[in-house]
């Protein structure tokens, strides 16, 4: 029984015909080379469409500043809104695997009609040598296809990175210090595909054509679907545990139904399966907690209805909506960050339009083209977080992994400040040289775009800290039967902070453009106050930050009480 157990993985994974899963034949590096492959292509498709996104918007569909920017930060929160459906059917019904390849055809599809739409006469806005004229019926098409996209990523990004770490068994200890390494490679590989889209891309756009633009990323989608199905049979996949939504609403409504009963001193007295297994599918049970004690009530047995779990639930059932709980306040810590970081796909950019793009005398470096130093700063600070950084700050912190992942997500948000400061700095410097020259009305003033250099980096390395923290403390605390469900959650931090990024755009437009004032943000960036909005931004992430300190400190890590097994057939 031992060799049979030693064979397969212990986790409760299966390969892809429903049998146990073989640990020398299944998963680890062999599985997630497909996997990062998979996650290159499409990221270089997501990145290499949205990057220059702003720009299209402004100049192709003839759009202004304010609309174009509002515009990007509302199609990209909804890319990480639909994460939660994705992740719903993943957990409840479909698995990730299954998830993953059906919403990728409808990404590949949404990624061919936007291709079309800058391809195909009639489709594809008329243009003459000054500027484009885009009809209301040509812009709705183009954002029925981007919309498509929206709802094709939001099956992919909450179970890729959940399906990657699925890979590795966590009831090996081998394995599972393999999966810590895993996410940092799973960004790496994100960060791989924005960097040639940034680059080649972008250049594309601006030079050659919109068509070609949108045609290679499109390709790219195809080659990523293809790549995901050459590894089906070296993959691990969680079975789905059925809705855990209905499971979360069974606790709240037991606990109330039972608001008057006591909850037992014993904490043994509280409801539990007698299995070594819970009885969630593809779930370890999890020890009890005394916080948030209220729910508990649900756990206990008053023998009226053992079969109902409208009135009973198990501890592992509790703690998996308290788990839940306690994500929230982590969670909401990274909107603002998110907001930060959405200012390279607009603010960053129109910034970078008012510059001199030139590197000699010919060759002129599309503004949106800058995100490539945030994505070479990401693979390098990638590469030395994991190589330098943890085996270093393991000797002081005696951690395995140098920092908590709570202190890693707490790092990044400090150094998302300095972003902002030294984009506001710049701000400052540049419309200094505007009214000292009386520039108000140049194309682009003669200081390089390659001062923005900084800003980027910045916030590439807070990505390294903050959004791969993230990834990983969200997959490592969720639930076993909820982890797309949690990863969708993290996403959505991003998806409001794209939101609140529109809203303060929006307000702060209407506030200081009263009385016939140009305001902050005019579509002349020389005659507005860009740098007062990067204060702005810098005072919430100052206050953002404070905040996280506090909700880190009152945070607790789940326990597992004991292992899912799975018997060999």
């Amino acid at each position: 029984m031992a060799m049979a157990e030693d064979e397969f993985t212990q986790d409760g994974t299966v390969d892809i015909h429903k049998n146990p899963a073989n640990r020398k034949k299944t998963g680890n590096w062999k599985a997630c080379r497909f996997i990062l492959g998979n996650e290159c292509c499409e990221r270089l498709a997501y990145y290499g469409m949205s990057t220059n996104l702003v720009n299209y918007l402004q100049k192709q569909l003839s759009m202004g500043n304010v609309a174009a920017s509002n515009s990007v930060t509302n199609w990209s929160g909804t890319c990480y809104v639909t994460p939660l459906l994705g992740a719903f059917l993943a957990d409840a019904y479909l698995g990730r695997y299954w998830t993953i390849a059906i919403f990728s055809l409808i990404y590949a599809l949404g990624m061919t009609f936007l291709t079309l739409t800058a391809s195909v006469n009639g489709l594809r806005p008329s243009c003459d040598n000054s500027s484009c004229h885009a009809t209301t019926s040509q812009r709705a098409v183009c954002f029925v296809a981007l919309y498509m996209i929206a709802l094709g990523t939001g099956g992919i990004k909450p179970c890729v990175s959940s399906f990657g770490a699925d890979q590795f068994d966590e009831t090996d200890n081998t394995e599972k210090e393999k999966k810590s390494s895993f996410f940092n490679w799973f960004y790496l590989s994100i960060n791989i595909g924005a960097l040639i889209a940034s680059s080649v891309l972008v250049w594309i756009q601006m030079n050659v054509g919109w068509n070609w633009g949108f045609g290679i990323p499109a390709v790219a989608m195809g080659i990523a679907v293809v790549f995901f199905f050459l590894g089906s049979p070296l993959y691990r996949l969680q079975k789905p545990g059925g809705s855990p939504l209905t499971r979360i609403i069974q606790v709240i409504v037991a606990s109330c139904r039972k608001f008057n009963v006591k909850i037992p001193d014993d904490k043994s007295l509280l409801y539990e399966t007698r299995d070594a297994e819970s009885n969630i599918q593809g779930s370890r049970k999890l020890e009890h907690t005394d916080k948030l004690r209220f729910f508990d009530k649900a756990a206990v047995d008053d023998m009226k209805d053992l079969k109902n779990s409208w009135r009973l639930c198990t501890v592992t059932q509790v703690e998996e909506l308290k788990a839940i709980i306690r994500l929230l306040p982590i969670w909401a810590s990274g909107i603002v960050f998110a907001a930060v970081y959405s200012q390279m796909s607009t603010m960053f950019v129109l910034q970078g339009n008012t510059m001199d793009q030139h590197m000699g005398p010919k060759f002129k470096i599309p503004s949106a083209s800058l995100s490539l130093f945030d994505t070479v700063s990401v693979i390098f600070w990638t590469l030395v977080y994991d190589l330098v950084i943890v085996p270093f700050a393991r000797k002081f912190t005696g951690h395995p992994r140098g920092f908590t992942q709570l202190q890693r997500m707490g790092i990044g948000l400090l150094i998302s400040i300095f972003s902002m400061l030294v984009a506001g700095i710049l701000e400052v410097v540049r419309l200094g040289i505007v009214q000292k020259n009386n520039y108000y009305d140049l194309e682009y003033i003669p200081m390089s775009i390659f001062w923005q250099v900084p800003q980027y980096f910045l916030i590439g390395c807070a990505e390294v800290f903050t959004f791969i923290g993230q990834l990983e403390f969200f997959y490592d605390q969720a639930p076993d039967a909820m982890r797309s469900l949690c990863s969708a959650l993290s996403l959505t931090t991003i998806a409001l902070g794209n939101y609140l990024s529109t809203l303060l755009v929006t307000i702060v437009t209407k506030v200081t453009a009263r009385h016939g004032k140009l305001g902050w943000i005019p579509n002349n960036l020389n005659k507005g106050h860009l740098d007062y909005f990067y204060w702005l931004l810098t005072i919430l992430s100052i206050i953002n930050f404070l905040v996280y300190l506090l909700i880190a400190k009152w945070y607790t890590y789940k326990k597992v009480s004991c292992p899912a097994t799975v018997q060999p057939r």
